[in-house]
């Protein structure tokens, strides 16, 4: 007797109600809509992120709202059928002229020695969101970007670091309003080194609430984490959920508000120019 029966199945195959469902794999071409089946939110497909988490896909819905979401078996949509989303075909596409931060690209750019200035962050997502926007005009310009972990540690790195003419220190804070502990951490500081920054509690609120998809930032009562609260009144799970949705958001500096994008431009120019 061979391998299959008399209704044409394989026997060695299994009882067909034992084997995997498999779903129709649909590359995730720009345009393409879908709806989220855990959620509902449908959208056309803008744009990709990859993360350490995988891959995730971008959808902007009719109010020109966008969100992410990850690219798992059968998670999406298409006229009512699971199906699931895979990368779309790699497409050469025309170099951009502009930067994040809207600058002109430089094409070819070179490693170059780093200059002996600094611009120094309070923490790794004031870092990351700095890098998103202006990292390729700190790469052109040979700026390297340094976590200050807290302003409390302003006056004994300043001592380590020596600022002087040629070696200047730009610093960007968070939370930085006239009589706040930290604007009195940043006077009398000296002509090689600035302190800018902006007035919201932490970076993440310099990111248009638009971008990520909500109406506004939620009020958190003081004494509490910030991070915590949002993630909490937003449902967003961890803050390190919240990171990701926060990170993925900032493409450009249209995603950003316009005193962290002053506060960083002016910093750029203090420590590159003599």
């Amino acid at each position: 007797m061979s391998g299959r029966d008399m209704y044409g199945g394989n026997i060695f195959d299994g009882h067909t109600r034992r084997r995997a469902r498999e779903y129709p794999k649909v590359p995730a071409d720009r345009g393409l809509v879908v709806e989220d089946a855990a959620t509902g939110w449908c959208g056309a497909v803008v744009g990709m992120e990859k993360t350490y988490d995988g891959d995730y896909v971008r959808l902007e819905d009719a109010r020109k709202q966008t969100r992410l979401f990850a690219m798992r078996e059968a998670a999406f949509l298409i006229d009512g059928k699971p199906v699931t989303l895979t990368r779309p075909t790699a497409k050469k596409a025309a170099a951009p002229t502009r930067s994040a931060s809207g600058s002109t690209r430089v094409e070819g750019l070179k490693a170059r020695t780093a200059l002996p200035s600094r611009i120094w962050v309070e923490g790794v997502h004031d870092a990351a969101i700095v890098e998103r926007v202006w990292g390729h005009d700190l790469r052109v310009e040979g700026v390297v970007v340094e976590q200050l972990e807290g302003l409390d540690n302003l006056p004994e790195r300043l001592a380590e670091f020596g600022p002087g003419p040629g070696r200047k220190v730009g610093v960007l804070a968070d939370h930085l309003v006239e009589g706040s502990k930290e604007t009195a951490l940043t006077r009398g500081l000296g002509p090689y080194v600035m302190v800018t920054g902006h007035p919201y509690i932490d970076v993440w609120e310099a990111v248009r609430p638009k971008a990520v998809g909500i109406a506004a930032w939620p009020t958190v009562p003081r004494g509490q984490d910030w991070k915590t609260g949002v993630c909490r009144e937003l449902g967003w799970g961890t803050t390190q959920d919240g990171w990701r949705r926060v990170y993925g958001a900032v493409s450009s500096f249209r995603d950003l508000e316009a005193p962290l994008i002053g506060a960083v431009e002016r910093l750029v120019d203090f420590v590159t120019v003599d």
